[in-house]
């Protein structure tokens, strides 16, 4: 296919009935996404090897049975209003005390029991300068979940003619609320989860992480990864350090501060995949990314090319404000007001080692 965008087919309905579309964004130069207007879900995308086959390197849904079922984590969706962790479901914002569902254990997780995953989003192709692209847009009501404000979302993918995926996250309140957007993408640059991801090498230009307690909420202080298995500025498999790690289930799911100043552009990670060559680097202007390493999938879940997501499967790299920033003074505020307007920029840059 030449480089563009399409409307494939409709993938299935929601429980609730509401239809489910399927749309491609091509490159034109082996970069090729499917996305869903449910959740901005990217069911595949496809990226060279070092000899040119271009092949899926995401774990994939069957059918919207699939993402509806227990186990499915978020995979591949928009993840919001408030990604990551708010601590038992409660923040205080202007003198005012608002109580969240929780989802996560005690905590809120990933915006609440409906988050933007869960959501039909309006969805409109464009053409940017540097490659085809696809705009989802949302009104998110004001109270949905219990956050205050309206908030008017527009994410947008784009597929550049230099094989990167594009996000681009734009958004405004009329009340003053909480918000953190990110791509939950789950990433197996080897053969999109039929094995694991744990000979992986792994890059992260961070020196310093958040560390947090056993339900992952973080203490609020900065911790400096070196002399820990967090320690990632040397390349290093998730294989090597993994034994060390002593939560359950075990697996890396850590928030690390970005290096260099929140708002430009700049590489946080670095992803090799031996076996095929792959390489992905990953660019943000946000202040952390979250390493996740697939530790709760379990084989319960059957993807699009009929075999078991089993944990390590796959690893997230999740730009992202910190994990419950509303209750962390020290953290960078994620707090949008309605004179301001919210944005940030990811880059999935695809590559070989030829």
């Amino acid at each position: 296919m030449a480089a563009g965008v399409r409307k494939l087919d409709v993938f299935g309905t929601t429980p609730g009935g509401k239809q489910v579309d399927r749309w491609e964004i091509d490159n034109g130069a082996g970069l090729r996404a499917q996305v869903l207007n449910l959740g901005g879900i990217v069911t595949r995308l496809n990226t060279p090897d070092r000899n040119g086959l271009s092949e899926n390197v995401l774990l994939s849904p069957r059918d919207v049975g699939t993402i509806f079922s227990p186990g499915w984590g978020y995979l591949n969706s928009i993840v919001g209003r408030f990604a990551n962790r708010i601590a038992y479901g409660k923040f205080s914002l202007d003198g005012v005390t608002y109580s969240l569902a929780t989802n996560g254990g005690s905590h809120t997780l990933h915006g609440g029991r409906v988050g933007y995953d869960r959501r039909i989003w309006d969805v409109t192709p464009v053409q940017a300068d540097d490659g085809p692209a696809l705009r989802l847009s949302l009104v998110d009501p004001d109270g949905t979940e219990n956050f205050p404000g309206t908030v008017n979302v527009t994410v947008t993918y784009t597929l550049t003619k230099e094989g990167a995926w594009r996000i681009d996250y734009e958004a405004t309140s009329d009340r003053a609320t909480p918000i953190n957007l990110t791509q939950h993408a789950y990433f197996n640059l080897k053969d999109a989860g039929r094995s694991s991801v744990l000979d992986h090498v792994v890059h992260l230009d961070a020196t310093h992480y958040t560390p947090g307690d056993a339900t992952l909420i973080p203490t609020g202080e900065r911790e400096p990864v070196a002399g820990t298995v967090f320690d990632f500025t040397t390349p290093k498999t998730i294989r090597r350090d993994l034994s060390k790690l002593t939560n359950t289930p075990q697996g890396f799911d850590n928030n690390f501060v970005v290096p260099g100043e929140p708002g430009t552009l700049r590489q946080c990670a670095r992803v090799t995949e031996p076996t095929t060559g792959r390489v992905m680097t990953v660019w943000t202007t946000e202040p952390g990314v979250q390493l996740y390493t697939g530790n709760f999938l379990n084989g319960t879940v059957i993807g699009a090319d009929g075999f078991a997501f089993a944990q390590h499967s796959a690893l997230c790299l999740e730009t992202q404000h910190f994990p419950d920033s509303p209750n962390q003074p020290r953290f960078p505020s994620s707090i949008l007001r309605p004179d301001q307007t919210y944005r940030q920029r990811t880059e999935y840059r695809f590559g070989t080692d030829r």
